[in-house]
């Protein structure tokens, strides 16, 4: 291969010596024969060298790389064995310090997570009851099937499940209870009512039926009525064991209801020996007992009081030996 030229380490030149005695033929002294040079290699060029010595200038040293690596350098096969060691040392103190970073998270909100899991469970609980009842409650295992009446007296019993017969079938939570009120409103003797719905498949009704006080002549007939004034019952002859009211305006004067309130006051036994009760106003309450015996009662107010001070003096005085009581002021009741 041939170098470029000027590339060959430059020649020191040694200082000339003096010739040796030489013989004084030239001729006999052999001659040295010069090694002919490969015409493809270049010659040194001489360079005359100063007379201040100088360093002997050297070519730099290229290390040789792998073909197979990039980059400028290439590093040597125990500095990459000792950078893949310091970069697992590194990764595996990094997953040291995470999971113990991550163990006193834990340990310090130990307490809420555990708050938040009873809450997730108790949420969760009350969901899935809520959306189970729902299920069940307007699935047709809860349709109506059976009705039970409870307080009927009066009011037959087989006539107010009748009415409601056109709820059977219909799951209780959508039982149309406008439906209902207007079944239970076609029956006067009935005062008020209750339903409640027993699962599986039963309505409760509760009924309160209209307590008759006395009885009110309207022409021919007489009427059995409450103390509303809602008319029970009709009938050509009066109804044994109710007085007769006897008042102006009707079932809607102020009289008539200080009588019913009276009437409503009075003992069972009492209530029983009443053949007539009137009033003029509703501060004049009179009643009139078995054997013409008068009562002054005088207004409504305290007439539980005053009933039971009537049932005493009748008692201590029966109707049959006085010709009245008067119990108007009930702290100081009088016969007569």
């Amino acid at each position: 291969m041939k170098r470029p030229q000027g590339f060959d380490q430059p020649v020191r030149r040694q200082p000339a010596r003096p010739p040796a005695s030489t013989p004084s033929n030239p001729q006999s002294e052999p001659r040295a024969t010069s090694t002919p040079r490969p015409s493809n290699e270049t010659e040194p060029i001489d360079v005359i060298a100063p007379d201040v010595p100088i360093e002997r200038a050297t070519a730099p040293v290229i290390p040789l790389i792998d073909p197979g690596l990039t980059g400028a350098t290439a590093t040597a096969p125990d500095e990459h064995a000792s950078d893949r060691a310091s970069a697992r040392a590194i990764k595996r103190a990094q997953r040291a310090r995470r999971r113990f970073e991550k163990s006193e998270v834990r340990r310090f909100t130990v307490r809420g997570r555990r708050r938040r899991r009873a809450w997730v469970i108790g949420l969760g609980s009350v969901g899935a009851l809520v959306v189970a009842v729902v299920l069940i409650a307007y699935s047709p295992l809860m349709a109506l099937r059976t009705v039970e009446v409870i307080g009927a007296e009066r009011v037959p019993a087989t006539d107010i499940e009748a009415a409601l017969s056109t709820q059977i079938g219909t799951p209780l939570p959508l039982l149309d209870r406008g439906r209902v009120d207007e079944a239970m409103k076609s029956f006067p003797l009935l005062q008020s009512y209750s339903t409640e719905s027993r699962p599986p498949g039963t309505l409760v009704v509760r009924v309160v039926e209209r307590v008759p006080v006395g009885i009110v002549r309207e022409g021919d007939t007489f009427q059995l009525v409450d103390a509303a004034g809602v008319v029970m019952q009709s009938a050509a002859e009066p109804p044994a064991g109710f007085p007769l009211i006897e008042v102006e305006g009707g079932t809607t004067s102020a009289g008539f209801h200080a009588v019913t309130s009276v009437l409503r006051a009075l003992p069972p036994e009492v209530l029983a020996q009443a053949v007539s009760a009137s009033a003029a106003t509703k501060d004049d309450v009179r009643l009139v007992l078995v054997g013409d015996t008068q009562v002054v009662w005088g207004s409504a107010e305290n007439s539980s009081f005053k009933a039971t001070v009537l049932a005493k003096l009748m008692v201590s005085a029966p109707p049959d030996a006085v010709g009245g009581y008067d119990v108007s002021s009930p702290n100081s009741p009088v016969t007569f």
